[in-house]
């Protein structure tokens, strides 16, 4: 395992002044190094006239690094336009460090902005050439012969997102641990992360898989190491973040959900370099039984309670968990936020469609509401000890409801099966441009700090 001997950041006058001044608990607040933040609006309410919260700096206005303005609400037109040579030059210019084009990025709420067409637009590692991928997601395996859900990249309004590269990504990250902890679509990011950094290598033998072997679906815990860099990829099955347990009743033996305990895992996290959590999609009344004999806190099992009420109580546990056992002066803490669903005609188990979708939303006034396990999700870390950096892809994510992997999510060569996958991502696909956005704001980091 990845062995790391200082903190990730350099030291800074303006950090240890930071550390001297009296904690405020508010969302937007600059932490000990500057990538650690928050990307909450303070202003989320449930009359809000968009569907959207308002955009907010990736930096706040208060650190030096950041632009004294805060751009606009999003814009209610069509987002789907196409990427000029200009604007490709300007993109590849900065991964070339360009300073000035990384200091926009750190004013520029890079979770708000269009999904731009580009015909020369290459995915980040080829089709069915990553050995990472699940079946369910390896969609060019399965059977889907349209590939211009690749042709589009996202374009954050106000600035430019350099174009991913892997060997500088793992520059960054050498000497470094980092761990996915969440549920499958925090897998979906984690196997696109792996597969990226994977195509940036001339000797891909130089890649173990500390886990031994592929089938990490059931396993719960997978890891790579690329020795080169010393560095490891890891992900930690956690669906719900706390623990299910099994609880005596008069009828046996039954399964609950233990909202007031961490769940355990094989692979001890709190001091991994960089964690990203990630839940919501099993938080829904199906799954959870409707909330009926279902939560229990200690030795006590409700009868029933409501599933929203139930999430805040599990996320609150998480936040106690993270500001107990995590370091913050080493460890940075992410969140991805709740990725859209686009099922037509009925839920997953219940006949719900997206097959034949060809191309993205085009306009924002038809994306659906913003999800309330985001809303709960939000105001729980407004109230925590510990910086959490906020992935808000919930917008991003919405307009692409031509990426899923639908009816191609299988490996038997059939084509039409009976659950429709409208949930999950086809890889190389959407969760490469969530890693984009990882490796900006890592970019920014490295930029200003220098670790």
């Amino acid at each position: 395992m990845a062995c790391f001997k200082k903190p990730w950041f350099a030291s800074s006058e303006f950090s240890r002044n930071l550390q001297q001044r009296p904690r405020t608990h508010h969302i937007l607040t600059v932490p000990f190094f500057l990538l650690s933040l928050f990307l909450l609006s303070a202003s989320y309410t449930s009359n809000s006239p968009t569907p959207y919260p308002a955009a907010t700096p990736l930096f706040p206005p208060s650190s030096p690094f950041s632009n004294s303005h805060m751009l606009s609400k999003p814009r209610s037109r069509s987002t789907l336009s196409s990427v000029t040579a200009a604007e490709r030059t300007h993109a590849n210019s900065t991964t070339n460090s360009d300073s000035q084009a990384i200091r926009d990025l750190a004013s520029c709420d890079i979770f708000d902005g269009t999904w731009v067409r580009d015909e020369h637009a290459e995915p980040l590692y080829q089709h069915a050439s990553c050995p990472y991928l699940d079946d369910a997601f390896n969609c060019f395996k399965n059977g889907r012969s349209d590939f211009d859900y690749l042709k589009y990249r996202w374009k954050p309004h106000g600035c430019h997102i350099p174009r991913f590269d892997g060997l500088k990504m793992l520059r960054m990250l050498r000497g470094k641990r980092v761990v996915f902890v969440g549920d499958s679509l925090n897998r979906n990011m984690w196997q696109s992360l792996a597969c990226s950094l994977r195509a940036s290598l001339k000797d891909k033998t130089r890649i173990y898989e500390v886990s031994g072997r592929r089938e990490f679906r059931t396993q719960g815990f997978f890891s790579l190491n690329f020795r080169d860099y010393a560095c490891s990829i890891e992900f930690v099955k956690s669906p719900f973040l706390v623990q299910e347990w099994k609880v005596l009743r008069n009828t046996g033996q039954r399964e609950t959900l233990r909202l007031d305990m961490i769940q355990a895992s094989k692979s001890q996290y709190n001091n991994a370099d960089i964690i990203i959590f990630n839940t919501g999609h099993w938080w829904n009344h199906y799954k959870t039984r409707n909330g009926i004999n279902y939560f229990q806190e200690g030795n006590h099992v409700y009868d029933r309670l409501q599933v929203s009420e139930a999430l805040r109580k599990a996320l609150k546990t998480w936040a106690a968990w993270v500001d107990s056992r995590v370091d913050r002066r080493r460890t940075r803490v992410f969140f991805t936020g709740f990725s859209a669903s686009h099922y037509k005609g009925g839920q997953w188990n219940s006949g719900g469609k997206c097959d034949g979708e060809k191309e993205p939303i085009t306009n924002e006034r038809y994306l659906g509401e913003y999800p309330w396990t985001m809303r709960i999700l939000e105001s729980v870390i407004s109230e925590m000890k510990t910086p959490v950096f906020y992935l808000n892809i919930t917008k991003m994510t919405d307009y692409r409801k031509d990426g899923h992997p639908s009816v191609n999510n299988n490996n038997k060569g059939r084509l039409r099966t009976t659950v429709q996958d409208c949930s999950h991502w086809c890889l190389p696909g959407i969760p490469d441009s969530w890693n984009e956005l990882l490796y900006a704001t890592l970019l920014i980091a490295h930029n200003n700090t220098h670790f």
